[in-house]
């Protein structure tokens, strides 16, 4: 065998020991590939799996829940009397106050009254030492009798130069001059009279007393002091009975009042607590103020009240409630079971089958004119006796099997407080502040305090607090 054969056989011999092993490891791959797939494959098959296993449960779950009766509190609906009004926050003001200042200057004398006891229009209440002024009293006293006496004397004189002259024996000049004497002591007589009446006066004003009615505040300058005329301040007094409250209302309310106000003359206003729950006072609405105030938006009103058992106080923040109509036949239920949709307020009212025993659940769209606080006006949707779900109405759909049972009263529901004029009104009636409104519409649960009729269902209050 030749040289050059045997190279030629040795990599044709390398090339067929090599080509096997290669065709072994595609292979290899090909079959790791297809059990990762088939792995991969598995483990979606189990997740699809179990989710299908989770929803069939909890379908089942659902539908067992939906079989089964859902116990819920109830309470049915109300028709009784009821005023639509107008809510706001006010200050109690006196209807008139009186800070007393002394007109003369002097010594304060002890004073004649107890502080917090009722005065009455002129009655004595502090004295200034009238000792000075007296004494110029009977020094102008004593001019006057002075200037008198040279009166008397110059129209003697002037008797006698009037005979002389008519004898020829003076001159017209002498006359004259007595004459003209006359009219100078008649002048300072005119004066005298008057320094005795402005001495008068001064000392009439060392005696203190009350202007009006009312009822005396703290002393504010203690006897033996120096005081200054119309500077010191002495003591307040403050009238009671009638008292007025000053409250605002939004400008977009005012046309309303001022319509009634015009045709009716009196409007009712109730004057409640801080809490809005205990009726304080009962007045009326007696005017508007002739322009709104630009900064806010809002109109002031006065309210008088009688104020006969003194319940209301000077600066004392109160919650007016503004009475436009009274509702003779109004539907009312409890604000907790007004719910809000996409679609505007609803309740869920409880359906009874006598045949069946079942009590069945469904949405009823309703349309609110008030919320009073824990009770609201229905307009419409609700008549006096359905029965509305006021508890558990988070776990309702509609055709749900319930267990219904009578919820209790809460405190401050059920029994009314008597309106201004006579009717029944929720005690615990519209939180309302300065301009506060709850807009009718709007759910007790997002727009507490009394809702204003008419107004947007925004739950805003008006300008200083948001109660709603």
């Amino acid at each position: 065998m030749s040289i050059e054969d045997t190279r030629e056989s040795l990599p044709a011999a390398a090339g067929a020991a090599q080509q096997p092993p290669a065709r072994k490891g595609s292979w290899l791959r090909i079959v790791v590939y297809l059990v990762l797939v088939a792995a991969v494959g598995l483990a979606v098959w189990r997740i699809y799996q179990n989710q299908q296993l989770t929803k069939s449960q909890a379908a089942g779950q659902a539908a067992a829940l939906m079989g089964r009766p859902v116990p819920v509190q109830v309470t049915a609906a109300e028709e009784r009397p009821m005023p639509i009004f107008l809510t706001a926050l006010g200050t109690v003001t006196p209807y008139m106050s009186v800070t007393v200042k002394a007109r003369v200057s002097g010594e304060l004398m002890p004073v004649k009254f107890t502080e917090g006891q009722q005065v009455r229009q002129g009655e004595t209440i502090m004295v200034i030492d009238p000792r000075p002024y007296k004494a110029v009293l009977d020094q102008a006293r004593g001019t006057l009798a002075h200037d008198e006496a040279l009166l008397k004397n110059a129209q003697s004189e002037y008797k006698r130069y009037q005979a002389l002259y008519e004898a020829g024996v003076v001159s017209k000049e002498t006359l004259d001059s007595d004459e003209a004497a006359q009219g100078q002591y008649l002048g300072a007589i005119e004066s005298d009279k008057a320094a005795i009446e402005t001495a008068q006066l001064q000392l009439n004003w060392c005696t203190i007393q009350s202007p009006i009615d009312g009822r005396i505040g703290l002393r504010l300058v203690d006897p033996g002091n120096i005081i200054t005329a119309n500077t010191t301040n002495l003591v307040i007094i403050n009238q009671f009975q009638p008292m007025a409250v000053y409250f605002t209302l939004p400008e977009n309310e005012l046309p309303q009042v001022l319509r009634k106000l015009g045709a009716e003359k009196r409007l009712p206003v109730d004057a409640y607590d801080r809490g809005d729950t205990q009726k304080l006072a009962v007045g009326y609405l007696l005017t508007a103020d002739n322009q709104i105030d630009t900064t806010t938006g809002t109109a002031k009103l006065k309210a008088v009240f009688d104020n006969k058992d003194q319940a209301l106080f000077p600066n004392q923040f109160v919650n007016i409630h503004l009475v436009l109509e009274d509702r003779p036949n109004a539907i009312v239920v409890p604000s907790a079971s007004i719910q809000t949709g996409l679609q505007g307020p609803y309740v869920w009212v409880v359906d009874t089958d006598a045949a069946k025993k079942t009590a069945t659940a469904r949405i009823q769209p309703i349309k609110v004119a008030l919320a009073e606080g824990q009770v609201t006006i229905i307009d419409s949707g609700l008549q006096a006796g359905q029965q509305v779900v006021v508890d558990g109405a988070d776990r309702l759909r509609a055709g749900q099997i319930v267990i219904a049972s009578v919820a209790r009263q809460r405190s401050g529901q059920g029994a009314a407080a008597q309106g201004p004029s006579g009717q029944g009104s929720a005690p615990g009636a519209a939180q309302g502040g300065n301009g506060s409104f709850a807009a009718p519409g709007t759910a007790p649960g997002s727009a507490p305090a009394a809702s204003r009729q008419g107004a947007p269902a925004d739950g805003k209050h008006g300008d200083k607090r948001e109660k709603q």
